[in-house]
């Protein structure tokens, strides 16, 4: 009898065993990257979750509105997207402050669009795609400055001017301009802002993104006079991920068709040149 029993227990044992190993297994908990219809593991299955931030301004994103495709990052995100494999309507954006997208930790997004500079620094606790642009020198003024009228390398010859201590804007503005006046160094770009206001220079050079948004959103009657040629060698903005992310190399790869093709070039042009009235000073 105990013979019998301990057969019809290993029986029932091994059907269980059986029927375990044919039974579907359970999707991938939320949030968990699965593979798309494209074969990149996405948080989403077949959708492309791209973060950036809410309000977000001109003439990076256009109307605060990333999913239409107009200004330079959000053009970037869909051109990005297109080279993965993905469709417009496969794209879905989601909102996450500056400080979220560069915080350490696992992301509920496959990657952030949000002029992130790369740096030694963040790369420890984030993934960066190539530089999907380099930041450019620009000249800022006020209305009714001598310099406000300026359309030209040789206008800002007899101008003074100003630029932070210890930064490619210095010397852009020393080399490329080359002003009869030596160009004023300060300590921060406070400063520079404040010498401006002040009456100390009548224009200063920063680095563009820091010229549109001054102009735009502090300086009263500021005026973006045009960026200056053969400058970059500033700030690298780079597409951020997760630490561990299995779409670094892949996004990385797409950002260099874009540059390689002249698409990147194409769109710099097009919202940080011209719609952004910003023209490269010759």
């Amino acid at each position: 009898m105990r013979t019998a029993r301990w057969t019809a227990l290993t029986a029932a044992l091994v059907a269980t065993l059986a029927v375990a190993a044919c039974a579907p297994v359970d999707d991938a908990p939320t949030g968990d990257p699965t593979s798309t219809a494209g074969g990149l593991a996405t948080v989403k299955d077949g959708v492309l979750t791209i973060a950036t931030s809410d309000p977000a301004y001109e003439p990076w994103v256009v109307d605060n509105d990333p999913s239409n495709g107009e200004g330079f990052e959000s053009a970037v995100a869909y051109a990005v997207a297109e080279q993965l494999g993905y469709d417009a309507d496969q794209v879905e954006w989601t909102v996450a402050s500056f400080d979220q997208i560069i915080a350490p930790g696992a992301k509920d997004f496959d990657f952030a669009v949000n002029q992130v500079s790369i740096s030694d620094e963040r790369s420890k606790s984030l993934a960066f795609s190539s530089p999907y642009y380099e930041t450019t020198q620009a000249v800022v003024t006020l209305e009714g400055s001598p310099a406000a009228d300026t359309t030209s390398l040789a206008d800002l010859k007899d101008v003074r001017i100003g630029a932070m201590v210890g930064t490619t804007s210095l010397t852009a503005a020393q080399n490329t301009i080359a002003p009869t006046t030596p160009v004023s160094p300060f300590n921060d770009n406070d400063q520079v802002k404040q010498a401006l206001t002040s009456g100390l220079v009548d224009a200063i050079v920063v680095d563009l993104p820091t010229a549109l948004y001054v102009t735009a959103a502090e300086l009263d009657g500021g005026v973006l006079v045009g960026q200056l040629p053969g400058s970059a060698g500033g700030d690298q903005f780079g597409l951020v991920m997760d630490l561990d992310s299995p779409l670094t190399a892949d996004v990385s790869a797409a950002v260099d068709a874009l540059r390689e093709d002249g698409t990147l070039a194409e769109l710099e042009a097009q919202w940080l040149t011209d719609a952004a009235g910003a023209p490269v000073l010759k």
